[in-house]
């Protein structure tokens, strides 16, 4: 335990991870990890090993913080007042940027309140701890660092960070603003984002993301796109931006002169101000640490130097933070500088035998921390990236400049804003060669294995990675094999692969997975299909009509704006063509109205209103607008249930299926459709609003659907889909397919009736 293994103290690091896996015990199963403690303890004692010893002393110390932090967060007034869902005024410091999200049935912000004071049923309390905020509008204007008052409902947190949720909140009273450190950290924020407000989107708002975590701005299939090519490090706080910045700030210094201690000054100013601009949340700290490790990483010995620092870094952020054991993006920072830092070395010597020291460097780097961190990196997105390595490698020459020249403009523009413009111009000059590496990669047949998250799949891959891991130094020795795998590589990334069975022959509906939102398509050709919505996540629905081989779409309707059917626009239009788009007649909720125009302004598509009554042709499919009413087109902000019950609903008809898409139509609604539309038979129903339980019951049980299809996201917070609803459909003879537990659903012709497949 005290030895070295390939020329690698062990010490720190077994400290390090007896901490991280102490941490995660006591977050899951709270005071019962003392008992293990315990026995860790004795067992050091009589081993009488110092390394065991300190392990257990750390391990002892993390599950102390984590339990103290757990109880203090939930064992307080604010906890109590969220478990009896009490009404409270709430005084406190804005802890976090806002950040608006996709409500119900409008868009909210999200932010989070340290809080100071406490008033409910009757008795103020004075305290410090930490509550998510859920307001309106008028919360994006509320400052970092501001003291502010106001009042909602508090209820219950999911996790262990947060006293609880205040939801409905009331607008803020500021009742003082920002420090001036805060106010200065905005203010270069406002110049980084001014001197590329010129820009086209993507880069203008990709610079203020790369250089300091303002992400505020990315369009979410660009942000898919960064998924998907294993970029995503790119669009948040990492310690690759620190890094940078502070390594070009001891430049400077060194150009101007400081030397010796001076130089360790200005690097750790530096790393305050980084802090500063990129907010002191437990993932810039974090950040900042794993950046600082790799400047330690540049000086003399400073891998084995860096190796060591790591252990120190991890133990004594868990210590300080113990959530950080639960959350992916410590668990990715640490599994990449541990790749960088052992694992990139052997990889790098092997390959300059053949290659310039240079050049395989910039292969060793990537494709070290990229193995790393695949296993974590599967486990949540269910994929493996097979283009990551490759699209890290070809934007690393313009990561630094644009990092660098985006931080520089931004603190120019306060002074002299044409310099300013000038500077933030090379940046995103630099970042357009980002987005399209993004794009381009994203676009490849084979981009991404599908590897699914599950224990065994896991498992494997985590053991293929370790096999990877010990035959590469040997393997790369040697121009041929690498030669070989990067032949082979290319094929799988560039070829697409057939997945057998799917689709099934001769399909004429589908209905995307896309999680708990509405995607389906109407078959219209060989590659073609119609799209009704698109679900809330360009990246899935673009999944979906990739492996329908969906390339060329007729028509794209959007039921109504609410985000859970139209912010996976941008998946639809992404690399197909689309002949147009239609919408309902109610233009409301405003937000999705926008967003939805300016996606189809950039794809050259004008928005029209869905033509109530008339029936038309698109290639193999007859589709007809049943709802709304032409005497329906309202515009501006209406409750969420009007906007449903303007949905726009079709009958389709291919090869002789005909099909019922209702959106979210609501019973009143589907009362007035039962009204008129009296007698009317389909093979299919696609059930309203993901089967919520206010159906008209009547209308759907009379239709006599074979099978009706519920698109519904797993565990969500709604109830969908209702077991009466459900039951209600079974018993009137239809079979019922959800998304949730059937995944994607096709619907093919089977003689005088449909069947269905599932993957």
């Amino acid at each position: 335990m005290g030895g070295a293994v390939a020329g690698h103290d062990l010490r720190m690091p077994a400290l390090a991870a007896a901490g991280w896996l102490t941490g995660i015990a006591a977050h899951q199963v709270g005071g019962w990890v003392w008992p293990a403690v315990a026995v860790a303890g004795v067992l050091a004692a009589r081993r009488r090993s110092p390394t065991l010893v300190a392990v257990a002393m750390v391990a002892a110390a993390v599950a102390a913080s984590t339990l103290l932090r757990v109880q203090a967060v939930s064992d307080n007034p604010v906890g109590t007042l969220a478990q009896d869902r009490a009404a409270a005024t709430l005084t406190g410091t804005v802890a976090s940027d806002p950040r608006p999200v996709a409500g119900r049935f409008a868009e909210q912000v999200v932010l989070r309140l340290e809080v100071r004071t406490v008033t409910g049923r009757g008795r103020t309390h004075r305290l410090a701890t930490p509550v998510l905020v859920i307001g309106g509008q008028a919360w994006r204007h509320a400052a970092l660092g501001a003291t502010v008052t106001t009042s909602g409902v508090l209820v219950p947190a999911d996790g262990h960070d947060l006293a609880g949720v205040l939801t409905s909140a009331r607008d803020p009273a500021v009742r003082a603003p920002p420090d001036a450190w805060w106010r200065g950290a905005a203010t270069v924020r406002a110049g980084i984002r001014d001197a590329v407000a010129h820009r086209p989107d993507d880069q203008r708002a990709l610079v203020p993301a790369l250089v300091d975590g303002d992400d505020a701005g990315l369009d979410p299939g660009l942000t898919d796109d960064f998924r998907t090519t294993g970029l995503t490090h790119l669009t948040a706080v990492s310690g690759t931006n620190l890094t940078l910045v502070v390594g070009f700030l001891l430049l400077l210094a060194r150009w101007c002169g400081v030397r010796g201690r001076w130089l360790l000054l200005v690097g750790a100013l530096g790393i305050v101000g980084f802090v500063l601009l990129a907010r002191t949340e437990p993932s810039v700290l974090r950040a900042a640490v794993m950046g600082a490790i790799g400047l330690v990483a540049m000086g003399v010995d400073g891998r084995r130097r860096a190796f060591r620092a790591l252990g120190v870094a991890v133990a004594v952020l868990l210590l300080v933070q113990p959530g950080l054991a639960m959350t992916a993006g410590f668990a990715l920072s640490v599994l990449a500088t541990a790749g960088i830092v052992v694992l990139a070395p052997p990889w790098r010597d092997a390959l300059a035998r053949w290659l310039p020291r240079w050049a395989a460097e910039a292969v060793a780097v990537p494709a070290a921390a990229q193995v790393a961190c695949t296993p974590v990196v599967a486990g949540l997105s269910g994929q493996v990236s097979l283009v990551a390595v490759v699209a890290n490698l070809v934007v690393a020459p313009v990561v630094g400049p644009a990092t660098v020249l985006g931080l520089a403009g931004g603190l120019v523009a306060l002074v002299h804003a044409p310099s300013g413009r000038l500077l933030g111009t090379g940046a995103a000059w630099c970042v357009g060669w980002i987005v399209a590496v993004a794009r381009r990669g994203a676009d490849l047949p084979g981009a991404a294995l599908d590897w699914g998250s599950g224990i065994v799949a896991l498992a494997v891959l985590t053991a293929l990675c370790v096999g990877l891991v010990l035959v590469l130094p040997r393997a790369l020795r040697h121009p041929a094999p690498g030669a070989a795998v990067l032949v082979l590589l290319v094929v799988v990334v560039t070829v697409r692969l057939p997945t057998p069975g799917w689709p099934a022959d001769g399909w004429v509906l589908a209905m995307c997975d896309v999680g708990q939102g509405d995607a389906l398509v109407v078959r219209a050709g060989a590659s073609a299909g119609i799209v009704v919505d698109a679900g809330p996540d360009a990246g899935a629905v673009d999944a979906c009509l990739d492996r329908l081989d969906v390339d060329e779409v007729p028509l794209v309707v959007l039921t109504h704006f609410h985000a859970d059917h139209v912010d996976g626009l941008s998946g639809v239009l992404d690399g197909r063509r689309v002949g147009a788009l239609e919408t309902t007649r109610m233009l409301d909720p405003p937000g999705g109205v926008a967003q939805v125009g300016e996606q189809a302004a950039a794809a050259g598509l004008v928005p029209q209103l869905a033509p109530f009554g008339v029936t038309r042709t698109l290639g193999a499919a007859t589709l007809q607008v049943l709802w709304p009413p032409s005497d329906r087109t309202e515009v501006g902000a209406a409750d969420g249930s009007r906007a449903n019950d303007a949905s726009v609903v079709l009958l389709v008809e291919v090869r002789g299926v005909r099909v019922l898409l209702t959106g979210d139509l609501e019973p009143e609604g589907q009362a007035a459709l039962r009204e008129t539309l009296a007698g009317l038979d389909v093979d299919v129903l696609k059930v309203p609003h993901h089967g919520s339980r206010y159906q008209d019951l009547e209308l759907l049980t009379s239709l006599g659907a074979e099978v009706a299809l519920v698109s519904v996201g797993a565990d969500n917070d709604y109830g969908h889909p209702a077991e009466v609803v459900l039951e209600a459909l079974s018993a009137g003879g239809s079979e019922v397919l959800r998304t949730d537990t059937d995944g994607d659903v096709l619907v093919v012709p089977d003689g005088d009736g449909v069947s269905v497949a599932t993957r």
